[in-house]
């Protein structure tokens, strides 16, 4: 992956702030935008649509612009990697299994009345619905777990940015109608689940799949209130006849104090099913030292030595010349004169 460029806390905060007020920014855009497309019965799903759009958009300018990310989607948490489906899978398993362990108790203490309505409107209507689920998990995924939270770990650290960005996603929840101190709880503990998801692949397949899993299974499947809203599924309509403390009362799950629990007891169990993703993605990066080699030629050469028939080496033969002999005398001048057999003497 594209790893973000190393900046001061003083920038990261900055910028943080900056893609804060692009959040906001953005929402109104999105609003407004599908108030003048569409009828108001498919505002909320082009909305979402749009505002998914617009966050991934901005934030990777930002990231190209200001941190110099050469794959600024990829950077944000969106890798199109081996087996990004299967995390999703992974994720759509656990919002499941969540939901389902906090069903049982309302069925057991109580029971839940189911309606169902089968038409060909309610089946179109219900797909809407689940598009609207995943295009809105996607938006909060985006904007408290992709680039804006990068900036938050370079800017105060990974442990304090994972608390400061559940709490703000509590605190952003806090203004729905019908909170409580409940759903703040619950709003936090989901934030802190969805961030160690993340954390653990460096991706926001897994944190989105569970995200939706956790909403689109209530509302969907069990037609049970989510954040207070009960008209999500056109097709089941489910009443909860169980204590408030186990249902939420009219808002929802997202206000029980049984599902805030049950998502604390979840981080065990995400941390442990994502342990080979995290020993891929969360590996040190190996910083290249010392001297230069060249393996490639090094490898060629001891293949070449292994692989080369085992003749003699011949060796070049080596002339050994005689030492230089004495010049004999010079030869007298008259060497080749004839002589006298009787030379005379000299009498005295």
């Amino acid at each position: 992956m594209n790893a973000p460029r190393t900046i001061n806390p003083f920038q990261a905060a900055s910028r943080f702030l900056l893609a804060v007020l692009y959040f906001f920014l953005a929402r109104v855009l999105a609003h407004h935008g599908a108030l003048g497309l569409v009828s108001e019965d498919w505002v909320p799903l082009v909305e979402q649509a749009m505002f998914a759009f617009l966050l991934i958009l901005g934030y990777a300018g930002f990231g190209f612009a200001l941190d110099r990310q050469m794959q600024p989607v990829t950077t944000q948490g969106l890798p199109l990697r081996t087996g990004w489906l299967s995390e999703i899978g992974t994720g759509l398993a656990f919002g499941w299994a969540i939901a389902l362990i906090c069903v049982i108790p309302m069925a057991i203490f109580g029971g839940i009345a189911l309606h169902f309505y089968f038409s060909a409107q309610s089946i179109v209507w219900l797909a809407a619905d689940a598009a609207y689920f995943a295009l809105a998990t996607l938006a909060i995924g985006i904007a408290f777990r992709g680039y804006p939270f990068q900036l938050a770990i370079q800017a105060i650290g990974e442990f304090p940015a994972v608390l400061i960005m559940a709490v703000l996603y509590g605190i952003m929840r806090a203004f729905l109608p019908g909170a409580s101190h409940a759903s703040m709880a619950v709003s936090i503990a989901l934030g802190l689940l969805l961030a160690l998801a993340y954390l653990r692949t460096r991706a926001l397949w897994l944190p989105w799949g569970l995200h939706f899993g956790w909403l689109a299974s209530r509302a969907l499947l069990f037609g049970l209130p989510v954040n207070g809203i009960t008209s999500h599924s056109p097709v089941v309509q489910g009443d909860p006849m169980s204590p408030l403390v186990l249902t939420g009362a009219d808002f929802g799950l997202d206000g029980s104090w049984v599902a805030f629990f049950v998502l604390l007891l979840a981080m065990p169990f995400v941390y442990r099913a994502t342990r080979e993703l995290s020993f891929i993605y969360n590996a040190p990066v190996l910083v290249p030292g010392g001297l230069a080699v060249d393996l490639d030629a090094a490898a060629r050469s001891q293949h070449e030595a292994a692989t080369r028939a085992d003749v003699p080496e011949v060796k070049p033969l080596v002339q050994i010349l005689p030492a230089a002999a004495p010049l004999p005398p010079p030869l007298p001048p008259d060497f080749d004169r004839p002589r006298d057999p009787f030379p005379a003497t000299e009498d005295k």
